[in-house]
């Protein structure tokens, strides 16, 4: 099986015009921190976690975790003009690996899916080229190394962030055209900080209908990944990379080194080799699946799943008075304006695929 062709983009979607949505006034300042390794590196990542490579998805087109990180960036700046924040979301994923959560998947974590970020802190210290521009610009590190602490950038769910917003738009786009690029500018557009129950900046919707919109379709793309489709490709990448470490057919750095391309590359390259029955099994069923059964109990002479995973949505802020500044309007979760975004949200929460998701080995 050859590699999936990103060349069609049914979507209309545009990396460049999308960025331009996000941000209309691009802060050159980005430039030099985009020329750094461990920036650059994110550019032969995924954003959609591996899926790319298998025909089990249909993804549109290739989008990077280098492009999540600008354009997180992109809004953090629109939104707060602010370079330090800004920095800490360009930087937010710098300790990804290839197939990006994947790896949380190999390290038991497919429910948080967070031990990847354990390192970032540490990769951002210790970069010597980025400590060198960030002291010409006379920025600390703390005050980058860690976008948590800064609630535009990044909050808890289901509270809108910088990170959060611009995730969803291009997988909705590659999964399952869920966006057109007209709807993406037009509820962006509505998108502005208010204030949350705890006194802290959010983004927000200024406008009821435009947040019920977007949060359907968020809980739309967001179904994709409770599916059992998802499960399996992610496990079983997840399988890949553990035998392929543990045979040594790859050393564990090399998660940070290469790009999954490359890595996909070799991996083909070793099944031809004849390297490793197991692996070579793993790894053909990846390739060439393209059906999941939905089962209750595991079928034989299959490769089975059964996980759960982290749930994706937001119950958005939505302006509800206080004139045309917002910074200082009073807001509520949408929840508790629409019914119909409460129970969207419910059935979202209560959801389950069935307990396995299986394909026959290939």
């Amino acid at each position: 099986m050859g590699f999936l062709k990103h060349t069609g983009d049914t979507t209309d979607f545009n990396s460049a015009r999308y960025h331009k949505i996000l941000c209309a006034d691009y802060p050159d300042f980005l430039d030099e921190y985009l020329r750094l390794p461990i920036l650059q590196r994110l550019d032969g990542v995924t954003l959609l976690c591996g899926t790319d490579w298998t025909p089990l998805f249909k993804n549109r087109f290739y989008y990077s975790r280098l492009q999540h990180s600008i354009g997180t960036a992109l809004i953090v700046w629109n939104f707060t003009h602010d370079l330090r924040q800004t920095l800490a979301g360009l930087l937010h994923d710098v300790s990804t690996p290839a197939f990006s959560h994947v790896i949380d998947f190999r390290n038991g974590d497919s429910l948080m899916q967070e031990s990847t970020e354990q390192n970032n802190q540490k990769m951002i210290n210790e970069d010597l080229e980025l400590s060198e521009l960030l002291f010409s610009h006379g920025i600390y590190k703390y005050e980058i190394d860690n976008y948590h602490r800064y609630p535009i950038a990044d909050n808890n769910i289901p509270g809108l962030s910088a990170d959060r917003l611009e995730y969803m738009f291009p997988s909705g786009c590659s999964l399952d055209a869920v966006w057109t690029m007209d709807e993406i500018e037009r509820l962006y557009s509505q998108v502005a900080v208010l204030e949350n129950d705890d006194g802290l900046p959010e983004l927000g919707f200024v406008d009821k209908e435009a947040a019920l919109e977007y949060m359907r379709k968020f809980i739309e793309v967001s179904m994709i990944l409770q599916h059992n489709e998802d499960k399996v490709a992610m496990q079983l990448m997840a399988d890949v990379v553990s035998r392929a470490v543990e045979c040594k057919l790859i050393e564990e750095e090399q998660l940070f080194t290469i790009s999954e391309k490359a890595l996909v590359e070799k991996f083909d390259a070793l099944v031809k080799d004849g390297t490793d029955e197991h692996f070579a099994r793993l790894y053909h069923t990846f390739r060439n699946m393209k059906v999941v059964q939905h089962t209750q109990e595991p079928l034989e002479d299959s490769y089975c799943v059964s996980v759960s995973v982290k749930k994706r949505y937001v119950n958005p802020l939505v302006k509800v008075g206080g004139g045309s500044d917002s910074s200082h309007a009073k807001a509520k979760r949408l929840s508790a304006l629409s019914s119909e975004a409460e129970s969207c949200i419910n059935e979202f929460l209560a959801f389950s695929d069935t307990q396995f998701g299986c394909v026959p080995w290939c």
